[in-house]
């Protein structure tokens, strides 16, 4: 009966019948029905399942083919909200092959029936789970937590409370939460029981005032929220972006008194395989308090691309930005976003006047954009010309709101140690 509800119309109807009985003569040579089960499954898997149950009125062969899809994708799109947890509840109960890849997505509201469908999909062993329904936040049920074999999950609008019988996802290498709930235990220990997690996502959350990652295997990290403190313990990594919200109170928790340094490498200290690293002018006032005059207590010998956004009235995020610099010995591309902002500190605005020698030997090309002309971001581009032999081009984009000549003609006369370098200055 509930098949019968996602067959075609009565026009679509006719037609088929009517192809199948002018392609009667020739099913001998009907390829695709000939195909084997899985094949089949496959094929369909490359189908909204909507499209893909329709298919059960072509033939007998194509009857059941459906049932067999390793990857199963649902969009509540244009159904009412009731044929939609009807799909669902119908492709769950009649799928007899092996799930390998769940996928739903939906605006409307099921918080009554998610459990209901995580409980019958947790029986089926997935590989691969993705949950995102906006009209959250959804409390994920525990019967998740107990599909040993996933590797793949990817949840959105959700509150994440960990069963206390949960013994790890032993075999995830992803794991990406989006608009999310939960607390500092949980996380850790959810990260922590992932033994062989690559790729890591977490962005905008709530609840979690101390970030604690540890991931011996992890290569990839992207954080975005606001938190207090984070502990990286993640020797392997190769890629880290660190945004911290603007209303985050994290720079502001570390104390005048405070071990620098320790605070520093708790932050950066299991960064040194890292290759690409990128870092917001918010996380840059939490390390500034770390590094404001002091040389970073940790080389990136590995580290070539650097991104950062920085606020040039802060001078401590500058002169943070020159630490990383200077342990960076083979960074090759740096890209800076310029911002204005009325919390930067403003008392530290000449800590900079003392001469600053440095060598940046590998570096090939830098970007500045959101560039106003200010002293500060025209002094910034003279020390990278002056600093980097090997420097080919700095492109700058003008954001400016005064007349950019005079600040033009400056750029373009700063002396370079490079011969090839080449400032362009785009509008």
């Amino acid at each position: 009966e509930m098949l019968q509800q996602f067959n075609l119309d009565s026009e679509a109807m006719s037609t088929c019948k009517k192809t199948r009985a002018e392609a009667t003569s020739v099913v001998s040579s009907d390829r695709l029905s000939s195909l084997l089960p899985k094949i089949n499954g496959n094929v369909l898997s490359r189908l909204d399942v909507r499209e893909a149950v329709r298919t059960s009125t072509l033939s007998s062969t194509w009857r059941d083919a459906w049932t067999d899809m390793p990857k199963i994708s649902l969009r509540d799109r244009n159904f009412t909200r009731t044929r939609f947890v009807t799909l669902v509840d119908m492709v769950l109960a009649l799928h007899k092959g092996t799930i390998e890849e769940f996928d739903i997505s939906g605006k409307k509201s099921y918080h009554d029936e998610l459990a209901r469908w995580m409980l019958v999909l947790s029986r089926r062993s997935p590989r691969s789970v993705t949950i995102k329904l906006n009209s959250g936040p959804y409390k994920i049920s525990s019967c998740l937590f107990s599909i040993c074999d996933l590797k793949f999950l990817q949840l959105e609008n959700c509150i994440i409370s960990l069963p206390r019988a949960f013994q790890g996802f032993k075999s995830l290498t992803y794991l990406s939460l989006n608009i999310f709930s939960s607390t500092d235990r949980d996380i850790q220990n959810l990260i922590s029981f992932c033994p062989v997690l690559t790729d890591l996502i977490l962005t905008s959350f709530e609840g979690i005032n101390r970030l604690n990652i540890q991931a011996p295997k992890l290569e990839y990290l992207n954080v975005y929220g606001d938190f207090e403190d984070i502990n990286l313990e993640a020797p392997n990594l190769k890629v880290a972006i660190l945004y911290l919200g603007h209303q985050a109170k994290l720079y502001q928790s570390v104390p005048i008194g405070y071990d620098k340094e320790n605070h520093v490498k708790k932050s950066l200290g299991s960064l040194s395989e890292i290759k690409t690293l990128g870092i917001t002018g918010s996380f840059m006032k939490y390390l500034s308090k770390g590094c404001i005059l002091t040389k970073l207590p940790v080389v990136f010998t590995r580290l070539e691309n650097i991104y950062l956004t920085i606020c040039f009235w802060d001078q401590r995020q500058v002169l943070t930005a020159y630490s990383l610099f200077q342990n960076a010995p083979n960074l090759k591309k740096l890209a800076v976003w310029s911002y204005a902002s009325s919390t930067c500190d403003q008392d530290q605005a000449r800590i900079l006047e003392h001469t600053l020698q440095m060598k940046m030997d590998h570096l090939v090309m830098a970007c500045v954009e959101c560039f106003r002309g200010l002293d500060n971001e025209v002094d910034f581009v003279a020390k990278l010309l002056s600093w980097a032999p090997a420097l080919e081009e700095v492109k700058i984009e003008w954001k400016g709101e005064t007349d950019c000549s005079i600040v033009l003609a400056k750029l373009l006369a700063l002396p370079r140690v490079s011969p090839r370098a080449n400032v362009i200055v785009t509008f």
